[in-house]
């Protein structure tokens, strides 16, 4: 006899036997468990059994019931800005995210299906809202320098956010980039983002480096934060200050699993090719290289979508005699600060990719709160529009 609930409950989550799998957490050879479990050639322990079906169905970040501000989502990822801003009381009326797979995540934690390639979106189909965010990738522009503002950064996708910005003057925006932004072109590249945002879309804009080990976070993980409020919406009087580091204690033990499964540890083949490259470097004369961390480490590399190929760039000791190992996708969602109930749906890889393009969550909730706490002290949230300040959407 089979057990016909399993197979339900997978169908209704939308996953295939080897997302089902390893969001459960099942192992190296899970997906053939499965579907053994699914034909009734063997069945799950009652312990794995409560497991699956306690497996949540509902997103556990639904939208807040009473909204202080609206905002939209671009480049969305799988919501790492959406949550630390939801958590400030923000309510998205859109999203766009073109991997299907962090699409997947995406709805899974919070109920709504981003919408796709956000260069192919009318600004017309893009609601009003207060805030936008937007993780955007680093590109060259192809004319940077020459002073044409806005039409230099056609082609890039940095345009999208500049023709949304230009269309719904939103209140506020939060984009966020790679530290190396600000070198990138010999510093044209931010230099025409600036230049943009300030001259021809009217914003006060400002900008920071942070660094998620300043934040808890035991990952030393430095990112650009660009910050910007409308003038016309009394954006030059919005008291807006980056925030301070809270220079708490971080250990990577804190985000360490304390059961894991061996499929993690990398082989000797792996290994070797590691310690190779290594003395290879170091022979040359650079550091580059894999690098170990151990329980006691303040803090890790910063863990990049490349994770997922070798692992190289973060691996954990595991004491004398045994290979390290790689992270598990739930210590990388830890790592970068996602709440303990956040749903990794996908397989490890596509995990590890998902983990390694998004942010650390209490750095931008700490950008949040202050933008957020600005906008309150100086009139409260507004639409370019003149629509009414928002007390309540529905």
């Amino acid at each position: 006899m089979n057990l016909p609930e399993i197979k339900e409950k997978r169908d209704r989550l939308g996953l295939t036997q080897k997302e089902f799998a390893d969001a459960l957490g099942l192992g190296k050879n899970g997906d053939r468990t499965l579907r053994r479990w699914e034909n009734g050639e063997s069945y799950p322990s009652p312990l794995e059994y409560k497991t699956i079906m306690d497996f949540p169905e509902e997103p556990p970040f639904p939208a807040p019931d009473n909204p202080r501000f609206t905002m939209i989502d671009l480049f969305a990822g799988i919501g790492g800005i959406r949550l630390a801003f939801q958590k400030q009381g923000g309510l998205s009326v859109f999203a766009s995210e073109w991997d299907k797979f962090a699409a997947k995540t995406y709805k899974m934690n919070f109920g709504d299906d981003p919408e796709g390639d956000i260069t192919q979106i009318p600004v017309g189909q893009i609601p009003e809202h207060n805030i936008l965010l937007g993780g955007f990738p680093c590109q060259p522009f192809s004319q940077a320098g020459l002073k044409k503002g806005f039409e230099d950064t056609r082609g890039t996708l940095f345009f999208d956010i500049a023709r949304i910005l230009k269309e719904r003057r939103p209140q506020a925006f939060l984009l966020e980039n790679v530290k190396q932004l600000k070198g990138h072109n010999k510093g044209k590249t931010l230099e025409t983002i600036l230049r943009v945002l300030r001259e021809d879309l009217d914003y006060t804009v400002d900008y920071k480096v942070l660094r998620a080990a300043d934040f808890g976070v035991p990952q030393n993980r430095e990112r650009v934060y660009i910050v910007g409020f409308y003038n016309p919406l009394g954006g030059e009087s919005i008291p807006f200050t980056f925030p301070e580091p809270t220079n708490k204690p971080t250990r990577v033990g804190d985000i360490l699993e304390k059961v894991v499964d061996e499929k993690y540890t990398i082989s000797d083949r792996l290994y070797e090719g590691h310690l190779r490259r290594k003395e290879e470097h170091k022979k040359k004369g650079n550091g580059f290289g894999f690098s170990v961390f151990n329980a006691d480490s303040t803090y890790t590399n910063t863990i990049s979508a490349r994770y997922f190929k070798d692992g190289s760039e973060i691996l954990i000791d595991q004491g004398p005699g045994k290979n390290p190992r790689k992270l598990t996708p739930r210590e990388c969602a830890r790592l970068q600060g996602f709440p303990k109930d956040f749903v990794i749906p996908v397989s490890d890889t596509q995990a590890y990719r998902q983990f390694g393009n998004s942010v650390a969550v209490p750095v931008v909730e700490a950008v949040a709160r202050n933008m957020v706490d600005a906008i309150e002290k100086s009139g409260g949230f507004k639409y370019s529009t003149e629509q009414p300040v928002l007390t309540s959407i529905k």
